[in-house]
């Protein structure tokens, strides 16, 4: 039985409410289907990860490819599925909306929006700016399906502007734009994390754990975060194994690292199920 995008939308609505759960990234559709294998209860795209499947770098991707990748998921699995739609595809408010149309079209469940610009001079949008962004993508989403969430994110601490009080006076203001959750990329310590938490609360905070150093799913539920993704490291450990098997090829004419494959049978049997 197909699940309908309202159905994804109110249920992913609902995992929001409380606890903490996990929101790992597919890159593929293959990706996706496997991870709802496991019993994940929802999934996150990643621009990052879907970029390099394609040969190009992160954000090197067009609005209407992306589009189509995310329709792509939303079909082949019956988990909702939360967009990185890294900065909405456009600079001004009403683009940003005519896009995150799209991207409801398509069937995601919930999509972020950066206030990154792409402007190496100006890396972040000003904030009265950014948070006319959000605002407009909060009316987008209420004129088609108001279950679908809306996160915002605040980069600053990705394009070298580690400013803790500053990004929680910016997450402050696109909650009250509209956004249902934020999400702060970058934070590296419980401080951080808790100080934000506080300061955007009810509202739920999303954390990324990008690297084996990062923090358990129980630590994070401690400082109160309601849902955990993993960005593009999925897909770089996938990578990983791929790069070490081809640069042992190339380097030793040997073969060993395919011991540490997936089984083959496993895919098989896990690919060729039902989806629904």
């Amino acid at each position: 039985m197909t699940v309908s995008a309202t159905e994804k939308r109110v249920a992913f609505r609902k995992l929001h409410e409380a606890g903490c759960f996990v929101i790992p990234n597919p890159w593929d559709l293959g990706s996706a289907r496997l991870l709802q294998s496991l019993g994940f209860k929802a999934l996150a795209s990643t621009s990052a990860g879907f970029a390099w499947s394609t040969g190009r770098p992160d954000y090197g991707l067009a609005c209407d490819e992306v589009v189509g990748h995310l329709a792509q998921l939303c079909a082949g699995t019956d988990l909702p599925l939360n967009a990185d739609f890294e900065n909405g595809f456009a600079d001004a408010p009403q683009a940003v909306a005519a896009n995150v149309t799209k991207a409801l079209h398509a069937g995601v469940a919930g999509l972020s929006i950066e206030n990154r610009s792409g402007n190496s001079g100006q890396p972040l949008y000003d904030d009265a700016r950014a948070a006319e962004r959000i605002a407009a993508a909060r009316a987008a989403i209420d004129g088609i399906d108001r279950n679908a969430i809306l996160v915002a994110r605040c980069e600053g601490f990705l394009v070298g502007e580690a400013d803790l009080s500053a990004t929680i006076r910016r997450l402050i203001a696109f909650a009250e734009a509209g956004a249902d959750c934020l999400y702060a990329p970058g934070l590296t310590t419980k401080q951080q994390i808790s100080e934000v938490v506080r300061a955007v609360a009810p509202k739920p905070v999303n954390v990324l754990v990008g690297s084996a150093l990062g923090f358990s799913v129980a630590e994070l539920a401690e400082l109160g975060v309601r849902r955990v993704s993993v960005g593009g490291a999925l897909a770089r450990a996938a990578w990983g194994g791929f790069m070490r098997a081809a640069k042992e090829i190339a380097s030793h004419g040997t073969f060993t690292e395919f011991a540490n494959g997936y089984p083959g049978g496993e895919l098989q049997k896990t690919l060729g199920r039902p989806r629904f």
